[in-house]
């Protein structure tokens, strides 16, 4: 029988709302940390493709946390600027660091979980790699195009019917990032990846294994 267990995560007053899973076969594999898309669009930790992925995860007995940024599902708090929702992903980080004992995690962000999730990726040494689910660029501050550039390793995963985050920008903005960086192209899929779940999973899975 799988172990998820349900827990909050201290990020000073707040309590955030998180689902963590732990190999049990191999401990020492990188954690990989997912982010959310955009609360005030209905985003949290159980959207289809965080669930996509989450399960596929777990399902391949690899570490891995959810959570829901502050003001989302029992997660105490209100929206804020990004700022707020930076700090709860650096809060995510120490738990895991700290609380876990994780030695190497990966971040994993959709839409504005990926510019919030990928903007921490040089916070820890030990965070080492991020996957970025169609980036917001044109929806958001440039500070987290900036904060998101690190020389670890990238996949950028994007829908070619994307209308939100739009896949001109895409090609723009991808030409940005430092090596090594890989791009993935979900042929046929718009924003919200319905149907194209198990391919998005299955393509972090690859990556995944290249890490390690």
């Amino acid at each position: 029988m799988v172990e998820k267990e349900i827990l909050f995560i201290k990020n000073n007053e707040l309590k955030l709302e998180a689902e963590y899973y732990q190999s049990k076969t191999n401990k020492k594999i990188p954690v990989v940390l997912i982010c959310h898309p955009h609360p005030q669009y209905g985003g949290n930790m159980y959207n289809n493709v965080v669930s996509g992925v989450f399960n596929k995860l777990v399902s391949n007995d690899i570490s891995c946390l959810r959570f829901n940024f502050r003001g989302v599902g029992k997660s105490n708090g209100t929206h804020s600027d990004g700022t707020g929702e930076l700090a709860d992903v650096k809060a995510c980080i120490d738990f895991l660091i700290n609380e876990k004992n994780h030695e190497r995690l990966i971040i994993c962000g959709y839409s504005y979980g990926a510019a919030i999730g990928c903007s921490a990726i040089n916070y820890s040494d030990k965070v080492i790699s991020y996957i970025s689910l169609s980036f917001p660029w044109d929806f958001l501050d440039s500070k987290y195009k900036k904060l998101s550039q690190t020389d670890k390793p990238k996949l950028f995963i994007q829908g070619n019917h994307d209308s939100i985050a739009r896949y001109e920008s895409f090609e723009e903005n991808f030409d940005y990032y430092k090596k090594p960086k890989i791009r993935k192209i979900i042929d046929g899929a718009d924003h919200f990846y319905w149907g194209f779940e198990e391919q998005i999973a299955n393509e972090i899975l690859k990556f995944y294994d290249s890490l390690i």
